[in-house]
């Protein structure tokens, strides 16, 4: 892992460091997982994620093999639907305390705001972080009666635009599944 993706890493695990609502289902199977393929517009996969559940929240790792290159947000996003083109369907960013959205204010972060990918000209990328604020199946679970999504976006997230960082339409969104 290259030296931003571990900063990436450390800095949501910093502006994430609010008491953990994982539980006790969750604590009691680590090996509790979901995961979802990621595809563009045009139906192309351009990689999987995969959240496992954890004692310290929902660990995800992301693997991007066809991304576009630039900085990109990602989000988990509140409704498990991903209708192209912009993936609207997939709803608002996951938010079940109804916090504010972005790492850069007192209010924030939104339980779905992740660090920005940063995607090398190849579009290949693999990056792990732990959410402590969500979980896979219980409180603030990603696979509640909706469901949820994850999206990378047009735009890299400002981290503090309320509701969505000004991050520009979603590119490429996956369903999120047992």
């Amino acid at each position: 892992m290259g030296r931003r993706a571990v900063w990436l890493a450390a800095s949501l695990a910093a502006a994430l460091a609010l008491a953990s609502p994982v539980s006790a289902e969750d604590k009691a199977s680590p090996a509790a997982k979901a995961s979802a393929v990621l595809k563009d517009a045009s139906g192309k996969e351009v990689g999987r994620a995969t959240f496992t559940a954890t004692p310290s929240g929902a660990l995800l790792s992301l693997v991007l093999t066809a991304a576009p290159p630039g900085v990109h947000a990602l989000h988990v996003h509140a409704i498990g639907k991903c209708v192209p083109p912009d993936f609207k369907s997939a709803g608002p960013d996951f938010n079940p305390d109804q916090t504010k959205h972005g790492f850069m204010v007192p209010e924030g972060p939104h339980a779905g705001d992740l660090p920005n990918l940063h995607v090398p000209a190849d579009g290949k990328l693999e990056v792990e972080f732990v959410n402590p604020v969500v979980t896979i199946s219980q409180e603030a679970a990603l696979l509640d009666a909706d469901g949820s999504s994850i999206v990378i976006h047009a735009n890299a997230d400002d981290y503090k635009t309320d509701p969505d960082g000004d991050v520009g339409p979603g590119i490429a969104c996956g369903v999120i599944t047992p």
